[in-house]
């Protein structure tokens, strides 16, 4: 059987106030709307991309019904480019009314997570040079310099038992997935 390389492309949520998400993603993590309209259904939806390769990476539509507490986004993750943008986006994320912020380190990643204005959990992180099996989590002070938190990341993660470079990883994956 061939492999199949599936990549997540877009995450599309239910607003109960689509602009007031629509301003937070804007504003937080820099994405651009790129199409508004009524779908078939009758649904509103908003695209929104930060990426030029990608028409759309977040979907916003109208609609979302009461669901007494639960709700059944696990999380939103968005990859960054650099522990600069993190810090950014965890002060961003602070100034526009995140709440519940946590900032770890996985050891392959550096992660902020905060839930958006209508309580959806939202992650921003960008890959470390290292892996560790997973889950891994710890604190992780975006005051600190780059060169401290690679530092501190490295030495966490060669203390775990299954610390190996992400290109080891990353081989031994694709020849898994090509198996």
């Amino acid at each position: 059987m061939a492999a199949i390389h599936a990549r997540l492309a877009h995450v599309g949520i239910y607003a109960h106030d689509k602009p007031v998400l629509e301003h937070f993603y804007t504003t937080v993590l820099g994405l651009v709307v790129t199409d508004s309209g009524t779908a078939r259904s009758g649904a509103e939806l908003t695209f929104l991309s930060g990426s030029p390769g990608n028409h759309h990476q977040l979907v916003l539509a109208a609609g979302r019904p009461d669901t007494s507490g639960f709700n059944p986004i696990n999380q939103i993750s968005f990859m960054l480019d650099s522990l600069a943008d993190l810090r950014v986006v965890h002060r961003r994320a602070l100034d526009n009314g995140a709440s519940d912020m946590r900032v770890i380190s996985h050891g392959n990643a550096w992660s902020c997570y905060f839930k958006d204005p209508e309580g959806n959990v939202v992650e921003a992180y960008l890959d470390t040079p290292f892996h560790v099996p997973q889950p891994h989590g710890m604190p992780l002070d975006l005051t600190k310099t780059d060169a401290e938190i690679l530092r501190e990341t490295e030495a966490a993660c060669r203390s775990d038992p299954g610390f190996m470079m992400i290109g080891e990883f990353q081989r031994a994956l694709a020849d898994r997935l090509t198996s």
